[in-house]
């Protein structure tokens, strides 16, 4: 039991200088970026300025945001489960994304488990970033029955993960080159939130190779004991399934809300 609670301290610690670290090189950049348009006002180009500290701001509430989700977490959810229809979940949400890439569907229906809405939510938000961010083309999300548990993958057709490099991108606030170089107000914490969802689902979250050459990134999680049996197949791009085009709302939106 010492044993136990040394580690987990030992691991809290750890977290704690992270996130100390990746707050204080944030701020860093952006005192720079003040400090050298105070010193040389004539060099600078304001709005030039503006734009980067803004992306810098960003950067600070995106890790703010996340720090906050992973409190949240660690205190328990928010509101008891309930029955959730993942097909039903994943086509709302991304009907009410904007994204660079349509997401196809393919969506088992009457595939339910026991989940709060707003985290798993969350965990597919993350994801779907992350496929946004890396994808060429394609981006593919679908939900199906595998044995006794619900099953939900999102893949896209970029880069791919490394065999050695897909456990440690579960790891809190590890960003691997290419997520660096596509997005540098990421703050590495986004997957290792999706899957602290999944863990607290009694479920299980891991990335592999998909079929076009890309991640795929695959949520399991335990079938509700009341789930009905599961007959059809939704398939076709999330544009074309409500059969009418949605006006895109371009307001930012606060992930933690997802």
């Amino acid at each position: 039991m010492l044993r136990e609670l040394e580690q987990e301290l030992q691991k809290n610690r750890q977290f704690a200088s992270d996130a100390s670290h990746e707050l204080r090189a944030a701020f860093a950049g952006l005192r720079v970026e003040l400090e050298a348009a105070h010193l040389y006002p004539e060099q600078t180009d304001l709005h030039d300025l503006l734009a980067r500290a803004l992306r810098g701001v960003d950067r600070l509430d995106a890790i703010l945001t996340d720090l906050r989700v992973l409190g949240e977490m660690e205190a328990g959810p928010a509101v008891e489960p309930q029955q959730v229809d993942l097909a039903e979940l994943v086509r709302d949400e991304v009907c009410r994304r904007v994204d660079r890439l349509p997401v196809q569907l393919r969506l088992q229906r009457g595939v339910t488990v026991q989940a709060v809405p707003i985290r798993i939510s969350r965990l597919l938000t993350n994801l779907l970033d992350n496929a946004q961010r890396h994808a060429k083309r394609i981006v593919e999300v679908r939900v199906s029955r595998a044995g006794d548990n619900a099953e939900m993958t999102v893949a896209d057709d970029g880069g791919g993960i490394a065999e050695c490099e897909r456990e440690r991108i579960f790891q809190r606030f590890t960003r691997l080159g290419a997520a660096r170089r596509l997005d540098r107000k990421g703050t590495g914490l986004g997957l290792a939130i999706a899957r602290d969802i999944a863990q607290a689902h009694m479920g299980t979250l891991h990335a592999r190779k998909s079929p076009s050459g890309g991640a795929c990134f695959v949520l399991r999680l335990p079938l509700s004991a009341t789930a009905p049996i599961a007959t059809a197949v939704n398939t076709g791009f999330a544009a074309a399934e409500e059969g009418r085009t949605r006006e895109p709302d371009r307001r930012r939106r606060d992930p933690a809300r997802t």
